[in-house]
């Protein structure tokens, strides 16, 4: 491996987000964090890639349901022409409880980067019901997404 990155969520917001546009940032403490080889870069919610190559992604959510029976969908949104952003993966967790129950989902992709300025990603959160907040922290990696390159293309 040549190249590992990790960025978190560092504060909540409630609802949709297409794409987690805003405060996001590079892991960067507690003690013992650690970034191989080249960072990702980010830009509005849409990260590009340092080199080419096999990349898997990662994103998990931890959320805050608003109400019984909602969902929360993490997604790994992907372009190879820098436009058109289509779900490679996703993953939903549900609110079975009642309010203030929180949960978790996460979701993983490999993706073939062939090009750094047409293949992208980005990350979406879908909600059922209104009110359910997708939980961020600058000092913990709560929802967070993590960038391993695996092999060159």
């Amino acid at each position: 491996l040549s190249t590992a990155s990790q960025w978190r969520l560092t504060a909540n917001f409630t609802g949709t987000a297409t794409p987690i546009a805003t405060n996001l940032e590079e892991v960067d403490a507690p003690v013992g964090f650690g970034v191989l080889g080249s960072s990702m870069t980010e830009s509005s919610g849409i990260f590009t890639f340092p080199s080419t190559g096999y990349w898997e992604i990662t994103l998990v959510q931890v959320s805050n349901a608003a109400v019984r029976t909602s969902y929360n969908e993490a997604q790994i949104m992907t372009t190879t022409n820098d436009s058109t952003y289509v779900e490679a993966a996703w993953a939903r967790s549900f609110n079975v409880s009642g309010p203030t129950t929180y949960t978790s989902s996460s979701c993983v992709y490999i993706m073939d980067v062939t090009s750094t300025s047409t293949h992208k990603v980005r990350f979406d959160i879908d909600i059922g019901v209104a009110g359910s907040i997708t939980m961020g922290d600058s000092n913990i990696n709560l929802t967070c997404m993590t960038f391993i390159k695996l092999a060159d293309t």
